[in-house]
């Protein structure tokens, strides 16, 4: 069965035969998966009213474990994006009633952000979602397949998270 890179693929070897397009029958794939994935993320994201960085936000602050809440710095580490945006996040979650700024008793001029009780409910249900319909994206590999899968993704992402 042929999908869209390998007729893109094709084209190329056609139109540029001194070029060995062979990454593009990888890589276009993962750009094209990723594409797909963001657009069934964001409608999961939809259905609890979070955009995708408030998404990415609260499941660090979830994922840090009671009282879940982390400092900016770790959320900056956590959602890679600057310390300015960072901010302007905080602020507008913390108007939104999804966190909330508390004193870091270890930097009298920190805060810590903690995730609300709101908060914590509607990024579990979001998440919970999320996995449902990543599980359903995946349902085509097997177990085997998609250990192997995550495998060769590992190996290819470990470079960047280096950086």
């Amino acid at each position: 069965m042929k999908d869209e890179v390998d007729r893109l693929v094709a084209a190329w070897r056609v139109e540029r035969p001194d070029l060995d397009v062979a990454p593009l029958e990888v890589l276009s794939r993962v750009s094209r998966l990723a594409r797909h994935l963001d657009r069934a993320r964001r409608a999961v994201f939809l259905a609890h009213d979070l955009e995708s960085w408030e998404f990415d936000v609260l499941t660090a602050l979830r994922r840090a474990g009671s009282p879940y809440q982390l400092n900016p710095g770790q959320l900056l580490k956590a959602t890679l994006v600057t310390s300015g945006t960072m901010t302007n996040r905080i602020d507008r979650l913390t108007a939104a009633g999804l966190v909330e700024r508390h004193p870091d008793p270890q930097d009298k001029r920190g805060v810590q952000v903690r995730l609300t009780e709101t908060g914590k409910q509607r990024v579990d249900a979001a998440f919970a979602d999320l996995i449902e319909r990543e599980r359903d994206l995946l349902a085509a590999l097997s177990e085997v397949d998609r250990r192997h899968l995550t495998d060769l993704l590992r190996t290819l992402l470990i470079p960047f998270d280096r950086e």
